[in-house]
């Protein structure tokens, strides 16, 4: 049998330090009908001249002045010719049987798109010393509606439902991004997880290829966008998820995704302040509108949990961000 032909899209934008090892990692899949499209995003060291090195008949290299990472994905979309997307960011890796086994299931499942463990390593570890982190959709889900609702609501709707799933831990097909649409280019830190709610709501539910690996490097000290805290960062973050609730609840009248996008909400509400008064009451407003009878305190048996019960989760805040100003200066000193 012919296997179709699987597009891994690499967005880059100052990534010189990883991208070789990063192609070298889709260049060693055991599935050989690949093409590697790299879209640098005006780099402004030498990502690009690194990415031309690797150019040949199945790595195709673009550049294009920096709009962000979504914008590049998108441009790699229209680049590429492949029934099955791998998206890849510029310092992860993945197993060498990662798209192989993703593909094999979608093959036999029509529809659905197909997920993998992922094991997170800082930089500068090697990245098979830690193991994958053991997560509760490795059954798959055959409910795209109940998959995100677990997603989003995690421990208010069920023990050990919640997490993060790493972009490139998904393959997808083709015609399910065609049917979900492109990827919003508004900068984000959360663009994948709208991106991939769209995707999967217009699936028939995921598939989890158990033997195949995302390994996801992270870093003690960033200055990447996933981890800025600016004010704009923080908007779009709650853009994101007001969006999130739109392309759900469009889906089901489940109380639970209520619920479940209340949580997310609040979130936000608790993360945004003090820094973004604004924006955390906006947040705070939006949950309680969704799931008026929400209570929200994750501080479960934990002495925050009790500061936050007697005075309320403002004033928790204000003392943790006391206490982040103290530890910054003493570890200056």
């Amino acid at each position: 049998m012919i296997k179709p032909l699987v597009s891994v899209i690499i967005p880059v934008y100052n990534a010189e330090g990883y991208l070789a090892q990063t192609i070298a990692s889709a260049k060693a899949q055991t599935l050989a009908n690949i093409e590697i499209v790299i879209i640098d995003d005006g780099s402004t060291d030498g990502s690009l001249a690194l990415a031309k090195k690797h150019q040949s008949e199945t790595i195709k290299v673009f550049s294009r002045e920096n709009k962000g990472a979504s914008a590049a994905r998108n441009l790699g979309l229209k680049m590429s010719c492949g029934e099955y997307i791998q998206f890849l960011d510029a310092d992860d890796l993945l197993s060498a049987n990662k798209i192989e086994e993703q593909v094999r299931l979608l093959m036999l499942n029509p529809g659905y798109v197909a997920l993998c463990r992922t094991s997170h390593f800082f930089d500068g570890e090697d990245p098979l010393s830690h193991p994958p982190i053991k997560e509760w959709y490795e059954e798959g889900s055959d409910d795209p509606v109940d998959f995100l609702i677990k997603l989003y609501g995690g421990g208010f709707i069920g023990e050990g439902y919640g997490g993060m799933i790493q972009p490139n831990a998904w393959l997808t097909p083709r015609d399910l991004i065609d049917k979900a649409g492109p990827w919003n280019e508004m900068r984000n830190p959360d663009d994948d997880g709208e991106f991939f709610c769209r995707v999967i709501l217009a699936s028939k539910g995921i598939k989890y290829a158990a033997d195949a690996t995302n390994y996801y490097r992270k870093f003690k000290e960033t200055s990447t966008w996933s981890a800025q805290k600016s004010y704009a960062a923080c908007k779009s973050m709650l853009q994101s998820t007001r969006l999130k609730a739109s392309h759900l609840l469009a889906k089901t009248n489940d109380p639970r995704a209520k619920v479940a996008l209340g949580r997310l909400l609040w979130d936000h509400a608790y993360n945004f302040y003090p820094a973004y008064k604004d924006l955390a009451l906006e947040a705070e407003q939006a949950s309680k509108e969704l799931a008026p009878g929400f209570n929200y305190n994750p501080f479960h048996g934990d002495i925050k949990y009790v500061v936050s019960y007697l005075f309320g989760w403002k004033m928790l805040r204000k003392l943790q961000n006391i206490n982040l100003k103290i530890s910054r200066i003493f570890k200056k000193s």
